[in-house]
């Protein structure tokens, strides 16, 4: 009997279709933009273009805070698109050009939460719709926690009446399993951490 072929490893790959036509339908001074392409299959230079909406997105800085008790720094927010009031986790856009995702997440915690971290993680980076938006969503794990001083930072809008928890990491995985808790970086970054590891009885690195 022959031996089956064995299937490559699963990946992405870059790859950039030919845009015949580009219009901006929103720009201005803020650092997302929505633009309307026409793209072209490659190898079918005779065939009809098609019409895909862009959303370009610089990047965000996703954070899950575990303390010594593996308790998870958790925020309440409303979001209008959604309707809703998320259960979320310490993020921000990558809107400094080239600025290091570790350190807009560092100034993400310090803040919404008031914390520092001694001890971070790169968990992975994603991204959040490729289907519409260019956003890559960048993971971190931080731990060794302590207090600090949010420095100038003033919330405003639906940072004003954002809400700060803690909820045991256990109880917060059984939140995203079950749909309580749905928003899609939290969800991602609670598996993440689970499935590397870092938190239950036995944790590398410690």
């Amino acid at each position: 009997m022959a031996t089956p072929t064995p299937e490559p490893a699963p990946g992405d790959s870059d790859e950039s279709w030919p845009v015949v036509e580009s219009t901006d339908l929103f720009r201005d001074d803020w650092v997302m933009a929505l633009r309307a392409d026409r793209v072209r299959r490659p190898g079918d230079p005779g065939g009809e273009s098609f019409r895909r909406l862009v959303l370009e997105h610089p990047g965000a800085a996703v954070v899950l805070a575990l303390d010594e008790d593996q308790r998870v720094l958790c925020l309440r927010q409303y979001r209008h698109a959604a309707r809703r009031r998320f259960v979320e986790l310490p993020a921000g856009l990558c809107d400094v050009d080239g600025e290091d995702p570790l350190e807009v997440a560092r100034r993400e915690l310090r803040e919404e939460a008031g914390l520092a971290a001694e001890d971070w993680v790169a968990l992975t980076s994603a991204y959040s719709s490729p289907g519409i938006s260019s956003e890559l969503m960048h993971f971190f794990l931080a731990r060794n926690l302590a207090p600090v001083d949010r420095g100038d930072f003033e919330p405003e809008h639906e940072e004003a009446d954002m809400e700060t928890l803690w909820v045991d990491f256990d109880d917060l995985l059984a939140a995203a399993l079950d749909g309580r808790v749905s928003d899609a970086p939290i969800v991602l970054a609670v598996l993440l951490v689970k499935a590397l590891g870092y938190a239950g009885p036995e944790r590398p690195g410690e």
